[in-house]
């Protein structure tokens, strides 16, 4: 009979940006944590639940169908539920991106229950340091200084794959699945843990405005009967690490690692196309990412030419289309073309740092990179944070990622990564 971990927190994150996000809301309240590219075999997820506070599964589960999200996603509450833990967190979106036909929080719901016992799931998105809030069910998102109800939000009312047209979170949610889903305003916070025990709905949105809501939902969340299971955005990992601060070592504000820096994205947010621009202004090299394999073949060499001269290069993608694709995915054509040039790059010793935009690129190209997990290497402002890769081949392992997603960063953002020293 396996020994139970009963101490451990685990967590599922629907795209690699938002995973890292968990892992650093865990380490900022001093967690140990360790976080997999993939679903590990059971002796190494049981052996890093051993030996440290939290442990993560990078996923890409908020690009799928619902039928895609069964097999990514079973596998791995399975496998949790295996370590008898207290916790188990679906790290969502703190903009809750799903629909019934991708990433529905919907059907997260029904696997959550089917898993791990049919209990209402409490579900938690505001993430205050990140302009996110939630009041009497009603999300709202910041965007360039505006906090916009989420329906009305320029980015997300406009979303490619999930655009938000309702801002109260429980008929957002309700609208994929059969299950009924609530919601607990703040004014009833007093008795939050004795209202999710007894909720009659399925899954229940918790309101929050600031930090000191999301330590009441942390609390209130480690009270409930174990295992518990709850989906939410690093305001949820802030609030349960910060209900049960740990002593674990202080996260670094830079790394050794210097020289220039490479950009591929495959972000079509409006923020990242103004972080490109501020670095051709500043002299970066800027261009679009191919997608064919001449066409990479050919733009290889420039962009190594271009960072052994010590200047940061930029590969675009947000005019890509389905229609410079084939028959693959354009998404799919995408993450292929980041990870040839960013292992070309590597085997070149060209760069050792380099920025993936986009949190769905980032899962993918995480994955070909034959990157197995990550740790925290420095996390020098806000929710930035750099990563390093531990991989079986030398040219990768050590790389140092910073995985952003589409609307994260200031302008400056590239710029301001390559001056760290």
């Amino acid at each position: 009979m396996p020994r139970a971990v009963r101490g451990a927190a685990l967590f599922y994150g629907d795209d690699f940006t938002g995973s890292v996000d968990a892992l650093l809301q865990f380490a900022r309240r001093g967690w140990t944590g360790r976080l997999f590219t993939g679903l590990p075999d059971a002796a190494a997820l049981r052996r890093a639940a051993d030996e440290v506070d939290v442990v993560g599964v990078a996923g890409i589960s908020r690009s799928l169908a619902p039928d895609e999200m069964d097999a990514e996603l079973g596998p791995v509450l399975a496998a949790f539920a295996e370590l008898e833990p207290a916790i188990v967190q679906y790290k969502a979106c703190s903009t809750a991106d799903s629909a019934p036909q991708v990433g529905s929080l919907g059907r997260v719901v029904e696997l959550g229950r089917e898993t791990f016992g049919e209990r209402p799931v409490p579900m938690l998105f505001a993430q205050p340091d990140f302009g996110r809030y939630t009041l009497f069910g009603q999300h709202f998102a910041a965007e360039r200084g505006t906090v916009y109800r989420l329906d009305r939000q320029p980015t997300m009312s406009h979303h490619p794959s999930t655009p938000m047209t309702e801002a109260d979170l429980a008929v957002h949610i309700g609208r994929q699945t059969d299950l009924p889903v609530g919601s607990i305003p703040l004014v009833a916070f007093d008795d939050l843990e004795a209202l999710l025990r007894s909720a009659a709905e399925a899954a229940m949105v918790l309101d929050a405005l600031t930090d000191e809501h999301l330590v009441a939902v942390g609390e209130a969340v480690a009270a409930l009967p174990a295992p518990v299971f709850a989906i939410g955005s690093g305001g949820l990992s802030h609030g349960i690490a910060a209900a049960n601060p740990r002593g674990g070592p202080a996260v670094p504000a830079s790394t050794p690692s210097a020289g220039p820096v490479l950009v591929v994205s495959g972000s079509r947010s409006a923020q990242t196309r103004r972080q490109a621009d501020a670095a051709a202004a500043a002299g970066w090299l800027v261009q679009p990412l191919p997608l064919d394999g001449p066409g990479r073949e050919a733009v290889e060499p420039d962009v190594i030419a271009a960072l052994r001269a010590g200047r940061g290069v930029v590969l675009t993608s947000d005019d890509a289309d389905a229609t410079s694709t084939g028959a693959r995915p354009v998404l799919e054509a995408i993450a292929e073309a980041a990870a040839s040039v960013i292992s070309a790059v590597a085997r070149d010793e060209a760069a050792r740092r380099v920025i993936v935009c986009g949190g769905d690129t980032s899962s993918r190209v995480t994955r070909l990179l034959g990157v197995e997990s990550l740790s925290i290497a420095a996390n020098p402002w806000g929710n930035v944070v750099l990563l390093r890769a531990h991989a079986a081949d030398p040219a990768i392992d050590g790389l140092e990622l910073l995985l952003k997603g589409g609307q994260v960063g200031a302008d400056a953002l590239f710029i301001d990564v390559a001056a760290l020293a």
